[in-house]
């Protein structure tokens, strides 16, 4: 039987539910929510990172090594001022990535659970 299947959720696993969802909220300006128990923030169009607290987290690691726990996916903003994003992200607890590969169209960054994301210049 065939059924429509939409996209529902970006669910974002950390050790900190609750800190990480005030990043991204403070960061992107996304409506604050709960759904299923756990804290979330969704934007205009319905896009929803649901974040999911787990006591046995392990950050991953970028550029990946050996070894160490993978990046499953980062996250890519496009943004009109890189400059400025990073330097907002990095006020709300983000820091800038040692290794980077983005010249001048994007900037890599890890959110306060280690998870990396993108700030990419608009073309």
């Amino acid at each position: 039987m065939d059924q429509d299947i939409c996209f529902g959720n970006i669910v974002v696993d950390c050790n900190d539910e609750q800190k990480l969802c005030r990043f991204y909220k403070q960061l992107l300006g996304w409506e604050k929510r709960e759904m299923y128990g756990h804290p979330a923030v969704r934007n205009e169009n319905g896009l929803v990172f649901l974040f999911i607290e787990d006591e046995e987290y392990v950050s991953p690691i970028w550029p990946d090594q050996l070894n160490k726990q993978q990046k499953q996916m980062h996250f890519d903003f496009q943004v009109e001022d890189v400059a400025v994003a990073v330097q907002k992200a990095e006020t709300l607890g983000a820091v800038k990535a040692k290794s980077q590969f983005g010249g001048d169209h994007f900037v890599t960054m890890l959110d306060p659970a280690g998870h990396p994301f993108c700030f990419c210049a608009k073309e």
